[in-house]
């Protein structure tokens, strides 16, 4: 690694399609290389080489997921960009089954290109979502050639956040495997499977509200093997061997993975921005080169050259483009040019912790969102420093207050009904799509071409809204439901900066043995000329099935009428509340179909039989003080 100058595009680009690695156990895994090249003819190198592994369409060209644009990119800077497919998926051969042996097939597929004559033997590893999540499985079986990843928004523990939330299934994951189960092999091969599975992504937000899901009684009945995938998702609420395997839960292997230098890059509204930052905190005292990146956006690589979140606008310093470097991708390059490459560009001596903090402008942009504004800072660790944890106390007039209440009796209480569940409107989410009926005689270029989220994915006013289901009228704030209780500040005299780990600890009696607690932290505008309804920003937000209180292997039902306390952390966040705003922490018993509705019956995780109303109460008295815990920079 001798190369002193930067990477620069100077090569052309050819392609290798459908290479064979037979992998341990003899499947043969399908590797697309992007090659430089030289008037059509590839170089004979070596070049160091990047790899993403992939269960969607990477070759279409479509959407997110072509990995072209990426290829062509780091090919012309002098790299190998190598596609997999993943097990099961596309020409790749075997059983998909979603995370599951990501890191047995990752290290052999690194130690393969590794061995290629057209490569050095340095490989680095990218990809976001899923394709985050096989990079950290294939770093715990130490590929003797892996040199760095840029782990791109996914996972970490999965029993604890992304796929279960503190007990709750994300139902995304559902939709997931609906809504992709079209382009599987079994589905690819048999139409009367492609139809079925069709119609129940049309279908899903109705089979959402019919679960628990049975074998044969779901929208994956037409594949067996899928639907087995789902229902055990939602059936394994307690931790056990199934949240064992290292595919889909890191956690318990920490110290076996790869020291490596590592990028976490996150964003405030990702579905994995607390898994972004818990790996962090795992690998930066123990491995070299650890660093954390979060920006102000949503899910997806792209998006952190987006500076909308939703409906709101972070402003034009929310983009990496024309901040740390001219685009993405050429942070990206200068990344792997360091540790792939050898060039001192500066990457090894960059801060530890970058992170754009929300907030700062309040007006419209030219489309007519909010515009919320905002910029980057640097931190040599997260939390930063500058952060006080500070307790908010919920009080009986409904405000929250740094000091406690001094009653000996103080509650606020609502009843919950799992029939008619707080509607999702706007939130850490990703991949939680349904299909659209098709207009009669149209025919799409592929079953996934015509789908919808199901709520905004980021950040949006927190009022009813004619796209989302649920049925809550338009218009009308969330906080003007029965099952939702609101505790806030009075208008701020000057700016606060909420910086770091947000906390909820609530003391809770219900008239279930079981229930959830969901609460929302929200930046409250005030009436104002460009927003003379004001606004309700949700900040972040987090749930907790109350079994769980104790811990995910403790599933402790509680006695009717008896206050216990449950504490858990919400989604971490970076956002100014600018002065005259409000600080309000919005807590209800769910937020569908974000979560999968409790029953409140206390029943087996997945395999209830009913559903009950539960009376719910937050006690906020001296004996026990209900708070949330805000990170004050410099408070």
């Amino acid at each position: 690694m001798s190369q002193a100058q930067p990477s620069e595009p100077i090569y052309d680009v050819v392609m290798a399609r459908s290479l064979k690695v037979t992998a341990r156990d003899g499947v043969k895994l399908s590797v697309d290389i992007y090659r430089p090249a030289r008037n059509g003819e590839p170089l004979p190198g070596p070049f160091p080489c990047i790899v993403t592994r992939s269960p969607y369409d990477t070759r279409s060209g479509k959407g997110p997921s072509s990995q072209q644009r990426n290829g062509e990119f780091f090919a012309k800077h002098g790299y190998l960009y190598a596609v997999q497919d993943a097990r099961g998926r596309f020409e790749s051969e075997g059983d998909f089954v979603l995370l599951d042996k990501d890191g047995e097939d990752g290290c052999d597929v690194i130690e393969w290109l590794a061995a290629l004559p057209y490569c050095d033997g340095n490989v680095g590893t990218q990809g976001t979502s899923l394709r985050a999540w096989n990079q950290n499985a294939a770093a715990l079986e130490n590929p003797p050639h892996l040199r760095c990843m840029w782990v791109n928004q996914g996972g970490s523990n999965g029993n604890k956040t992304a796929l279960r939330h503190n007990g709750a299934l994300e139902l995304r994951w559902l939709s997931w495997a609906v809504t992709y189960a079209p382009l599987a092999h079994e589905a690819q091969r048999d139409p009367k499977v492609m139809r079925s599975l069709l119609k129940g992504g049309e279908e899903l937000y109705d089979w959402f509200k019919k679960l628990p899901w049975t074998p044969g009684n779901s929208p994956l009945s037409a594949m067996p093997a899928w639907e087995k995938w789902a229902i055990d998702l939602y059936t394994h609420g307690d931790m056990s061997d199934f949240w064992l395997n290292p595919s889909r839960n890191f956690e318990p292997y920490i110290d076996k993975s790869a020291n490596v230098p590592t990028m976490y890059a996150g964003a405030w509204y990702d579905s994995y921005s607390l898994a972004t930052i818990d790996k962090f905190d795992w690998f930066k005292s123990t491995k070299q080169h650890q660093y954390l990146l979060m920006g102000a956006g949503i899910h997806g690589g792209p998006n952190f050259d987006n500076p909308i979140a939703g409906e709101v606008d972070m402003g034009p310093r929310a983009k990496l483009a024309g901040v740390f470097a001219k685009t993405r991708l050429h942070m990206m390059l200068e990344w792997f040019d360091c540790w792939l490459k050898g060039v001192k560009n500066g990457v090894d001596q960059a801060p530890k912790v970058r992170y754009f903090v929300m907030g700062g402008d309040g007006g419209k942009n030219a489309s007519g969102q909010l515009l919320h504004g905002g910029d980057w800072r640097e931190a040599a660790d997260w939390p930063p420093p500058q952060s006080k944890p500070t307790d908010f106390f919920l009080q009986p007039d409904g405000a929250l207050s740094v000091q406690p209440h001094a009653s000996s009796a103080s509650c606020t209480s609502y009843r919950f009904d799992p029939a008619d569940p707080l509607p999702s409107i706007a939130g850490n989410v990703s991949s939680l799509t349904e299909n659209l009926r098709l207009p009669p005689r149209v025919k799409m270029p592929d079953p996934n071409t015509f789908r919808r989220l199901m709520f905004v994915q980021g950040a949006a006013d927190q009022v009813g809204r004619d796209d989302v289901h649920g049925g809550w009228p338009k218009g009308k704030p969330l906080t003007d439901r029965s099952d939702v209780i609101a505790f806030e500040t009075a208008p701020l005299s000057k700016a606060v900066e909420v910086i770091g780990n947000v906390w909820v600890d609530l003391w809770l009696s219900s008239s279930a043995p079981d229930t959830d607690l969901f609460c929302m932290l929200l930046d409250i505008y005030p009436q104002s000329e460009a927003w003379p309804h004001g606004y309700r920003m949700n900040i972040t937000d987090g749930l907790m099935r109350v079994r769980y209180r104790d811990g995910m292997d403790k599933p402790t039902m509680m006695k009717p009428g008896e206050p216990v306390r449950v504490r858990f952390q919400l989604y971490p966040t970076s956002n100014r509340f600018e002065a005259g705003h409000k600080i309000q922490l919005l807590i209800s018993s769910s937020s569908f179909p974000r979560f999968d509705v409790n029953p409140n019956t206390g029943e087996p995780t997945g395999r209830h039989t009913h559903m009950n109303p539960a009376d719910n109460t937050i006690h906020h008295d001296a004996s026990r003080p209900s708070k949330i815990v805000l990170p004050l920079f410099g408070g």
